[in-house]
């Protein structure tokens, strides 16, 4: 997901280049991603980008927009590989007229797209903003992805991230606290917890937005990475990505991934609709795990690097989404092009649009309640 093209008004006190990091200096973190060209200051709060690192496993993450800006995990052949795309500096991330993206972004106050920008509160109507084919996409122009958030790091391997977004965020009612927090396992496990409370009846529906390419080369498009989705329903779309509020299953269709196969099987199938309006995969599936977070909810498997990522939440819905709007010839790390579906995004959830859609597990969060949502990408190699 997706395309936000909205200016954002804060004051940016950026100083961060865009060239290609020094990969040899051994002061640099493994992924090469050099932390000066993070350093500034957003709206009054310092940025940076934060290095995390247990066993194998090293995560780069920067505060704004608690972004995860690289992960390195080992290949087949024991070669720290870097899965996920993004930039190598601040000044792309905030640039959001010449480089518009969600890489790695922790999503809020809502991911995915509520319709029309509506939602009603206590028999209220209220209107969101509208920053995508007439709907409020991940909380709208201003969403948490595009703030930053506070940060603490306890230890080599945690990070702490708050936000404090007020009554009237993007229209959003109450005062609201939310904590993401990340944390890098051992058997190269990132944890990611998301939790939040509010002092008025809102809605939250947070994720985290990685684009994954486990190939090692994401200047190739990724159609041949294998998928597997633990679902034997969807909510289709219409043009506008839109749920429409059926629940439909999936055998028989492009959108059966129970055995796992090649994206490249389906993924330019135009003679089936939800592929076509989409230009890929951007389609909420109807997990089978009923919240439990130690089942697989999905998988992701690279048939070059031997890298398979397996995906758990409690939530009920993951949401895969194909790159399909990559190719825009904005350089990415290391001044890489990355070509239309060059990634896969799986990002768990409510499903699209809950908050008017009473059919829909609840996305609606009142004082005294605490939101709390997991998801957790393990790797692991087959050789």
């Amino acid at each position: 997901m997706k395309k936000i093209l909205f200016a954002f008004g804060a004051a940016l006190c950026i100083f961060a280049g865009c060239s290609q990091p020094k990969k040899a200096d051994p002061a640099l973190p493994v992924s090469g991603i050099d932390p000066a060209k993070f350093d500034s200051t957003i709206n009054n709060i310092p940025v940076k980008l934060y290095v995390l690192k247990s066993g194998d496993m090293e995560a780069c993450i920067t505060n704004y927009g608690g972004r995860l800006v690289s992960l390195m995990v080992p290949d087949k052949n024991g070669k720290p590989t870097d899965v996920v795309l993004g930039y190598d500096n601040l000044k792309q991330y905030a640039d959001r007229e010449h480089s518009p993206s969600d890489f790695g972004a922790s999503i809020g106050r809502y991911a995915n797209r509520i319709n029309k920008g509506k939602i009603t509160v206590d028999g209220k109507e209220i209107q969101l903003p509208i920053n995508d084919n007439g709907h409020c996409l991940h909380g709208g122009p201003t969403g948490w992805q595009y703030q930053v958030y506070e940060a603490s790091q306890p230890n080599d391997s945690t990070l702490i991230l708050t936000m404090h977004s007020p009554d009237g965020d993007n229209n959003f009612p109450g005062n609201v606290t939310a904590v993401v927090t990340y944390k890098a396992l051992k058997d190269n496990t990132l944890d990611i917890t998301f939790e939040a409370t509010t002092d008025k009846r809102t809605v939250i529906n947070m994720t985290n937005h990685a684009y994954f390419n486990l190939n090692g080369n994401p200047a190739k498009a990724a159609e041949n990475q294998v998928l597997y989705i633990n679902a034997d329903n969807f909510t289709p779309s219409a043009a506008t990505y839109m749920t429409t509020g059926e629940v439909l299953p999936v055998e028989g269709t492009p959108m059966d991934f129970r055995k796992p196969r090649a994206l490249s099987e389906t993924i330019n199938d135009t003679a089936f609709e939800q592929i076509k309006n989409a230009g890929g995969y951007d389609h909420n599936w109807c997990l089978n795990t009923k919240g439990d977070v130690n089942t697989v909810a999905a998988s992701l498997y690279s048939p070059d690097s031997g890298i398979e990522l397996d995906v758990y939440t409690n939530e009920p819905g993951i949401q895969v989404y194909t790159g399909n709007f990559l190719g825009t010839n904005v350089p990415g790390k290391h001044g890489v092009l990355y070509p239309k579906h060059a990634s896969v995004c799986l990002e768990s959830q409510k499903y699209p649009d809950s908050p008017n859609k009473e059919q829909f597990a609840s996305p609606w969060l009142d004082p005294g309640q605490k939101y709390l949502s997991r998801q957790i990408f393990k790797f692991k190699v087959k050789k």
